[in-house]
């Protein structure tokens, strides 16, 4: 009995002796190949950047609602104030942000440096950017905010900053058109277009929404 067993041992032993020399074998003869770090291929000619489609900014703006920003502006308000002189929270205060550097508007608030030393100033096209997704426009940014998928709703808060704290003009929907290519004597004139009219700083959400411009006196964090 016990030469029996010692044969079935040394057969299973000789068997696993030769799985891993022929394992050896197959590996030298057909090496593995390398997990590329990008899986996938670019097909080109096919933009990957998830460029949006649709109305140009200036065109949103001119059609927005600083009204209905507001009430979109209400996602923001666990972080955020924007009564005139209010105080910080654990974001800063947004009084008149529009127009002003970026990551430097509240004197004395802890910019992460991803924001402080991110440059430029809080133009349309940045602050659509930053409301898309802040971590996109400076990652490693503190703010944990997903962004506002819609543009429109973008376009709508832009208009509610500009009505608290006023900012650069609203951007003339006629040169954008012609930017892209368009018909600039296409564009509805009653739509709120203020790209004839001359603007100052906080008139153009007024213009764009017919908004009250006086300070949201009371709003808190």
């Amino acid at each position: 009995m016990t030469d029996r067993l010692n044969t079935i041992f040394g057969w299973l032993l000789f068997a696993g002796v030769v799985a891993l020399l022929l394992r050896f074998v197959v590996g030298f003869a057909i090496p593995e190949n390398e997990r590329p770090e990008e899986l996938g291929y670019v097909i080109e000619g096919v933009a990957t950047d998830g460029a949006e489609e649709g109305p140009s900014l200036a065109a949103l703006l001119a059609q927005g609602d600083a009204a209905a920003g507001e009430a979109t502006f209400a996602k923001c308000m666990a972080c955020h104030t924007i009564a005139q002189g209010g105080a910080d929270g654990i974001g800063p205060n947004l009084w008149g942000v529009m127009g002003k550097p970026v990551g430097q508007h509240a004197a004395g608030f802890a910019y992460s440096t991803a924001l402080s030393d991110h440059g430029g100033d809080w133009d349309f096209d940045n602050m659509s950017a930053w409301l898309a997704s802040p971590r996109a426009f400076a990652n490693g940014t503190k703010m944990s905010f997903a962004g506002l998928g819609d543009a429109q709703d973008r376009a709508n808060v832009i208009l509610y900053l500009l009505a608290n704290g006023g900012g650069p003009a609203l951007p003339p929907v006629e040169e954008a058109a012609a930017a892209e290519g368009g018909d600039p004597e296409a564009a509805d004139p009653e739509a709120g277009l203020v790209g004839d009219t001359e603007t100052t700083p906080g008139d153009g959400a007024d213009a764009a929404a017919g908004v009250d411009q006086t300070p949201a006196v009371g709003t808190v964090g």
